[in-house]
This record gives structure tokens, sequence and C-alpha cells, in this order.
């Protein structure tokens, strides 16, 4: 894919095609496309055996459990598995006193020295075991201190961890953990995001404000022994109910559901029976719950015993996550190279057409010269002088043109200036100060979604303003200089008033009287204050590109028409003045234009058949992914590659 693209742009490049507008789009788009992530949530109830999947799916090649799996609560820190190959194996861990800060966690990711780096050995698993043993550490401290952490909350006693005989709490080590490690999966760009139990997820606003809701997909556990239990409603209400997202269901455990006194059938009758009852309880269609031991997945592929791993049923799982997740995220890559190729196409099919145009004009006017006398050349080129002198005021209109339109533009995107972001939520926060979280703190967010909204409607109406101003322009200099310029339609900022809308869910549902006991201390509000404004400001900073692009398009457009026209008259007048001084350049001039002529033919055939060929390679994308993931090792392209590395370790 990656290299059909460079032969295309290299082929608009070398014909004159590209201009500088579809040169920035088509390199942004190969960055897209080349860390394109697809994040994948993994959520759970502690001891629902979730690091045991993970260690299945992720470290059975290493011959050995990596991830603590021990009965009770595991990992206590939110952790990201992905690989960076300009980085090197590593572990890196964000201490808990950060909380007491008001950076958010996107803040601290550009913050290197405030991490804790630990090397990962890729080929010794018990180092390896060890260093990734750091994200269950835990630390003893004071209530006051628990509290001003999160973890404590007299209104939430069930949430709150046991004190000891000296009063103190065991609270996580750390709050947040990276894990770059060269798994397969991982470098083909999958993001696993392992998270803790139900109360540090309550603890930390940008997990469940940030992280969660901008997952791709989620895996949620619950245990066959037990079933879906109130604490697991409580993390899928709160969490986890959007149906904006993917959403996997992991029955977990089956294996604790056998029973020597009960034939098979029966077993698996009992699986079924589960499976039913939690897609019930979840509200979810049953294909969605995937019954699973990963406990008996992981000593399979550590044994290399292929009939164990089908019967832990986790290929069935992997084969789901690849058919059923992969392809349509790749959707929406496919969409947007398409959008970009018809751009493309379009303003390439113009350079051409103009280029044609204007050799047809030259032909015509060196056919008219066969036979005719010098007198005949020389008034031709004093006609060509005259055009040009004419052609030469249109770039003082081309000029005010360009200065009315990015002035227009200009005003556009002042509305969406960072600093006026502050300005955007003051509703909300003059609900909510000094008072804490109270009844009109919902209908003060809705007033804040209003006012976004309105904004981008300010924003539309002024581009259409533009539009209508830049078409009717356009349309006189086309007649009367001969120009191709053509308006593009202004962006529709629909992505824009989607998050918006996105925002204002998620933070409301934050918002009800159900959750206004996160609220009683300030830390949580400030944080949640700040991931408000970060979230506005990113939909601000979007649209403002948006924008900037769209506007950038006319301007290039209409230089490069400018500097063409007034290279046309340059080659003319050559060609002239050599037909003035020898009359037998006249016919060579004349089969060099009909040969140009076919030469711009063949650009135009040649640009359909690049242009074809990269949109068909991108319609083709996610069939191919699935393909490509399904002959690595059937069911998410784990077996096979867990061979290789297995042997490769040996």
């Amino acid at each position: 894919m990656d290299a059909q693209w460079q032969r295309l742009q290299r082929f608009l490049a070398e014909q004159e095609l590209l201009d500088e507008t579809d040169h920035e789009q088509i390199v942004g788009l190969q960055q897209r496309l080349k860390s394109y992530r697809l994040v994948l949530a993994v959520v759970a109830e502690v001891s629902r055996g979730k690091s045991e999947l993970i260690n299945a799916i992720f470290f059975g090649d290493t011959g050995r459990r990596v991830l603590p799996a021990t009965p009770g609560r595991t990992t206590m820190c939110p952790v990201e598995l992905a690989w960076d190959a300009e980085s090197p194996a590593q572990l890196s861990l964000l201490p808990i006193e950060t909380r007491q800060q008001s950076a958010s966690l996107s803040e601290w990711r550009q913050r290197p020295q405030a991490w804790t780096v630990l090397p990962l050995p890729k080929n010794d698993p018990a180092r390896l075991a060890q260093a990734l043993a750091e994200v269950t550490r835990t630390r003893r401290v004071s209530l006051d201190a628990a509290r001003e952490l999160g973890f404590w909350n007299e209104q939430r006693a069930q949430d709150n961890p046991p004190q000891d005989a000296d009063g103190q709490v065991e609270v996580p080590a750390w709050r947040h953990a990276l894990v770059n490690y060269a798994h397969p999966l991982l470098q083909r760009g999958l993001v696993l995001l392992d998270t803790p139990g139900l109360n540090a997820i309550g603890a930390e606003p940008e997990l469940t404000l940030s992280l969660l809701p901008s997952a791709h997909a989620t895996l949620f556990i619950v245990a066959a022994d037990s079933g879906v239990t109130r604490s697991d409603q409580n993390i899928w209400r709160d969490h986890l109910s959007s149906a904006a997202r993917e959403r996997f269901v992991v029955l977990n455990k089956i294996d604790t559901l056998e029973d020597a006194l009960l034939s098979r059938d029966q077993v698996a009758a009992q699986v079924e029976k589960q499976c039913r009852a939690s897609a019930l309880a979840l509200e979810v269609p049953v294909e969605r719950v995937f019954p699973v031991s990963a406990r008996q997945a992981l000593t399979a592929r550590i044994a290399g015993d292929a009939r164990g791993l089908q019967a832990s049923r986790l290929p069935r799982l992997e084969e789901a996550l690849t058919t059923q997740l992969l392809p349509r995220q790749r959707e929406a890559l496919v969409q947007r190279t398409v959008a970009l190729l018809e751009a493309v196409h379009g303003h390439a099919t113009a350079r051409l057409n103009s280029q044609r145009r204007q050799n047809a004009e030259q032909l015509l006017e060196l056919n008219s010269l066969r036979g005719k006398s010098g007198a005949k050349v020389k008034m031709l080129l004093g006609r060509l002088d005259g055009e040009a002198q004419d052609f030469e005021r249109c770039s003082t209109r081309l000029l005010a043109l360009r200065s009315v339109h990015m002035r227009q533009v200009r005003e556009c995107l002042q509305a969406l200036e960072p600093e006026h972001t502050q300005a955007l939520a003051q509703p909300f926060f003059e609900a909510v100060r000094g008072h804490g979280l109270h009844l009109g703190a919902r209908k003060a967010l809705a007033q804040v979604a209003v006012r976004a909204h309105e904004l981008m409607d300010q924003t539309r109406a002024r581009m259409q303003e533009t539009q209508r101003m830049l078409t009717a322009s356009q349309q006189q200099l086309n007649a009367e200089f001969g120009f191709s310029l053509t308006q593009a339609m202004p962006p529709g900022l629909t992505q824009a008033d989607k998050d918006i809308d996105l925002i204002e869910h998620q933070h409301g549902h934050h918002l009800a009287p159900a959750q206004a006991w996160r609220f009683s201390g300030s830390r949580y509000m400030e944080q949640f204050q700040r991931m408000l404004l970060g979230r506005l400001r990113a939909v601000q900073e979007a649209a403002a590109q948006e924008v900037e692009q769209w506007a950038r398009a006319t301007t290039v457009q209409m230089d490069s028409q400018l500097r063409e026209r007034r290279a046309s008259f340059v080659r003319r007048r050559e060609a002239l003045e050599r037909i003035q001084a020898a009359s037998g350049e006249l016919e060579v001039r004349i089969q060099e234009l009909q040969a140009q002529d076919q030469r711009l033919t063949d650009r135009g055939q040649a640009l359909e058949a690049g242009l074809e060929a990269v949109a068909d390679l991108a319609a083709q994308a996610p069939a191919e992914a699935t393909q490509q993931a399904s002959n690595l090792g059937a069911n998410f392209g784990v077996t096979q590659l867990m061979e290789s590395r297995r042997s490769s370790l040996a």
C-alpha cells in the first residue's frame, strides 16, 4: 500500500500535477496509515482472570506466566501494552504521587523525566516477569493521604481498602504504566489497555473520561463460576454502557464448570446457559459472549498442546476480534483514502485540462501561420504582448481576492483559537464554583454543548459566505482570463458536532447524582474540569485544521494556475520568436505541440490507472488484513507467531 502511494506521488510530482496541498494531504494520510493504532481496553473486576487472559494471548510464547495472576487484586494501575520501534523494550511507570498535582495523564506523557523506566529483557522470561511484576507493587499510606490520592471516600465505604493495625491502607505505588513490548500483534498496531478494578477506575478521571471512551473496543471479562455480579454490572453500567464502541464479553474460567459427575454434553450445556444469562444481564447479543478458559489456554500454549488450546476456546475469541474488529476500524482509513483520491483526481484533472486547452490555443495559433509572411508572426507577437499585459491585470484582482479570502478565514479561525475555550466552558465553571457538584451541573454542561454547536454553526456560516464570494469571483476570472478555478465545498465539521455530543454524554454521565460522591474532593472536580477543557480544545483545534486545509487548497490553486498561465505566455513568445528567426521552426513547433498533447493524454490515462490501483488496494485492505491474520495462525494470528517466537527464544 505504501509503495503504491509513493509511486502515485512520484508520478504526480514528475508530471507537475501535484500541488502543495495535495502533497501535504498525501503525506498526512501516509503517516496516519503508518501510525494506525487499534486500542482494545480490557476491563474486569478483581479475580476474573484478566491477567491470565493477557498472559495467554501475549506472553504464551515466553514459556511461563509473565504477569502475576494470583488470587485477589493483581494489576493495580492502568497498563498500556504497545510497540514503538523507535524506543527500546521497556516498562515506564508514573508515580502515584502525581495524582496530587493537577496535570493530566496526557500532560505527564510529555514529561519523560517524571517516569521510572525499567528495561524489559526479551530473551529472559524470568527477568521479564520480574520487571512486569512492578505493576502490582503497592504502598501503605495514611487515611489522609489515601483520601488525597482518591482511594478513600467515606460516602463509598464499600469501595475503600481495609485498614491495618496502624490505621494505614494499601494503595498502588504507580498511577499508570506503559509497556513497550515487541509482540507481533502489538507490532501490527494493536494497543492493549489493561485496566484495574472498579475502585481504581473511579479514582482516575482521565481513565473514565478519556482512555476508556477513546478505545475502539472493549473486552469485558466475567467469571463463569459466578456469572455477572453486581460489581460487574456497576462497571458495565457506569463505564461500558455506550453502544458507540465495539464490545466483547469474555466468560472466563469455564474450566471451573467441569464436573466428574457430569457428561461432556452436560458441562457444555451449563456453559451455554451461563453465556445466555450473561448476555441477558448485560443486554448484548449472545454471539458477543465468548466462553474461555484462560488458564487452560496459557498452559496449552506453553506446552505446545494444540488440542488443549482448542479446548480452551480462546482461538474463537481471537478469531472474532480479528474478523469483526480489525476490518471495521480499517474502513475509516479506507474512506479517508478514497476521499483523498477523489480530491487529488479533481485537482490533477483540472491541471491537465488547463494544459491541454493552452496547447490547443497554441496549435490553433500556429496552424494559422502556415503559408503566412513574417509580418503575420510579428502581428501575433504584438497581440501576444497585449494579451500578456491584459492578463497581468488579473494579478491585482487575484491578490485582492486572496486578501479578502484570508481575512474571512482568519475570522473563522479566531473563534476556534485555544484561548477561547475557557470562555466556551464558562457556564459549567460558574455552576460548580464554590458549590461542588449539584443538580445544575448537568444543565450547565448542556449549555456548554449548545454553545459549542453554535460556534460550529457560525464557523460553517462564515465558510459558506466565503465560498459564495469565491465562487462568484472565480467565475469572472475564468471567463475573462481563461482560468479553470474551482471552489471546493467547505468542510461540514460533522466530526466536531459528533465529538461535542460525545463529550456531553460522557461527562454528563459522571455528573449524575449517583456519581456525586466522586466530587466530594476538590482534586477530582479540578481534574474533571481540566479534562473538559482539554477535550473541547481538541475539538476546536481539529475544526480549525479542517478550515485551514480548505483555505490553503483555494490559495494554492490560485497561485499554481497563475504561474502556469504566465509560463504559457513565455512559451508562446519563445515559439513565435523562433519561428520569426527561422521559417522551418513552424512545422517543428506544431509537431512538438501535437506530441505534447499526446503526452498529456497519456498522462491522464496513467493518472486514472494509478488512482484506480490505490483505490482498489485501499478497498481490499480490510479483507487483506483479515486474510493475513488468518494465514498467520488460525485466529488473531497468534498460534504460528507463538511457535516462531518460542523457537527463537529456545
